[in-house]
């Protein structure tokens, strides 16, 4: 299960060295032995995901902190920016640090410390806000920890009886999968209602290896979602994006979210335009399972939550009905009242 950090990494992944430096200087470099071998196979969609680009250090357009977390942090690394959830960052390591990561600015560094003084803290503000039901666990990386630690993590929050729910954000199904053991989903299943959003964004990542990781958590009873960046050069077509939904459905993982890419500094090669995406969407209802089909969202700058994306289906509301076209572009009604 090791991981490789920037030494030599640029000449495998066919990085000019100068620039593979430098970038990697300002941001990490890390990867898996396992995802490298899926790019060997798969090639540029998922080398983009993995190696430094020099136009990381050339995005004017791009924001440190897009969605206004430090602003919406009442104790470090707790983010509370809806009523009834938080966000616990617990870890700044990923198995991979991918180029296009919202928090850039944080993930393979020691911009973010979670120790016991600042997990106590997490911990109190959850015992004084009990409109708190639900609180997401991410970083980095959550399941980059021992299973010790997180299974001390789970067991404390479970102790606030105001907390319902627990969700876990992960990639390392997709980057790391031989990290989901048999003891680690022995464990997790303890701390139900449990649930886990994983991270897939090409059909080529859904391997035997990441099938299995994800049998061996739906096993233990834990709904598994996914979230997707939408990523030019990636995935940015509804044949493909087509391919990895029913996919995932096929390793009983929903498809939760498409998500628009955020305004992350170091992140503007990989925006595709909000048209592009409605057009894909458009492609995509009704051609495959409304299971397959995601939520297409935008998650807004400022810290003002996930917008939901749609293509416009309403043509009029007048004279008593609602007008609008299907998936196919004919026209129908149906009464207001």
């Amino acid at each position: 299960m090791a991981v490789q950090d920037s030494s030599g990494l640029h000449r495998a992944l066919g990085c000019d060295m100068a620039a593979a430096e430098a970038v990697a200087a300002r941001y990490p470099l890390r990867i898996t032995p396992y995802y490298l071998n899926l790019i060997r196979q798969a090639g540029e969609p998922l080398r983009r995901q993995a190696a430094p680009d020099i136009r990381e250090l050339e995005d004017e357009l791009g924001m440190s902190d897009p969605l206004g977390e430090e602003d919406l942090s009442p104790v470090p690394n707790l983010v509370h920016k809806y009523p009834d959830r938080v966000l616990l960052l617990v870890s700044s390591q990923c198995a991979m640090y991918c180029r296009f990561c919202t928090r850039k600015r944080k993930v393979g560094s020691s911009a973010m410390r979670f120790n016991e003084a600042s997990f106590a803290a997490a911990l109190d503000y959850l015992r004084q806000t009990p409109a708190v039901r639900e609180v997401l666990i991410s970083g980095g990386d959550p399941l980059l920890l021992s299973d010790g630690r997180l299974e001390e993590i789970l067991r404390r929050l479970r102790k606030i009886k105001t907390v319902e729910v627990i969700r876990i954000g992960t990639r390392t199904p997709c980057t790391l999968p031989m990290r989901i053991t048999p003891e680690l989903c022995a464990m997790l299943r303890r701390f139900h209602p449990l649930y886990i959003n994983t991270h897939f964004n090409h059909p080529a990542e859904l391997t035997a290896e990441a099938a299995r990781a994800c049998a061996l958590l739906a096993d233990a009873g834990i709904p598994l979602g996914c979230q997707t960046v939408l990523l030019k050069g990636v995935n940015d077509n509804a044949e493909v994006l087509g391919k990895l939904f029913c996919g995932l459905l096929r390793m009983r993982v929903k498809p939760y979210y498409l998500m628009q890419a955020d305004l992350t500094q170091g992140t503007g090669h990989f925006r595709t335009p909000v048209k592009e995406g409605f057009a894909i969407m458009r492609q995509l209802i009704g051609t495959i399972s409304g299971m397959a089909v995601p939520k297409f969202v935008l998650d807004a700058p400022g810290g003002k939550g996930k917008i939901p994306l749609t293509p416009e289906y309403i043509t009029a509301m007048q004279d008593g009905w609602l007008e609008f076209v299907n998936w196919q572009g004919l026209p129908c009604s149906y009464p207001l009242a």
